[in-house]
């Protein structure tokens, strides 16, 4: 079985702005490189699990994304990273009802599981908020953390809150 370093990726490998689509307003955060590289120099097959509201609210379209994602996946390969495969869900409960996709549920984890026969237990999940934990949690993952650079959370089921992404593997032992 395989182990797996799980990310969100508004809010942990870009600066979160709402509704993200177009490639000139994707900023990577820094430390992003770093903390995938380590894992996946440690074994880890690397995934990101993402909620695109945006698609059913119609604010852009599932090819936008795809664009968007592609290009990203590239810049991973031009630092000697590969995203193993990104994952996504389109809905909003409002507007499309309820799914098993979208974060705090754990559908896309679930589907990486089966898909690429993963050791959930031994993975890990970054997140930049507590929909991104619950969903670890729902699916078994014992190790997460709640990135914030702002500390302006004061509690998480997380493993830890943590200020910088390089906080998560600068105390790593594995």
């Amino acid at each position: 079985m395989n182990r797996a370093l799980f990310l969100d990726r508004d809010g942990v490998i870009n600066i979160e702005k709402n509704y993200l689509y177009k490639i000139e307003d994707f900023k990577f955060i820094d430390g992003i490189f770093e903390l995938c590289r380590h894992y996946q120099n440690l074994g880890y097959l690397i995934f990101v699990v993402t909620n695109q509201s945006g698609i059913a609210r119609g604010y852009y379209r599932e090819s936008d994304f795809e664009k968007l994602t592609l290009w990203m996946i590239k810049q991973f390969l031009k630092e000697g990273i590969t995203i193993t495969k990104v994952y996504h869900c389109p809905h909003h409960p409002d507007i499309s009802g309820t799914c098993e996709c979208r974060k705090p549920k754990s559908g896309m984890i679930l589907e990486a599981k089966k898909e690429f026969d993963l050791d959930l237990k031994n993975s890990i999940l970054v997140g930049d908020k507590e929909r991104d934990i619950e969903a670890a949690t729902h699916a078994g993952i014992q190790e997460s953390y709640l990135f914030d650079e702002t500390a302006s959370h004061k509690e998480s089921k997380a493993t830890r809150i943590v200020l910088k992404l390089k906080d998560i593997y600068s105390v790593d032992t594995k």
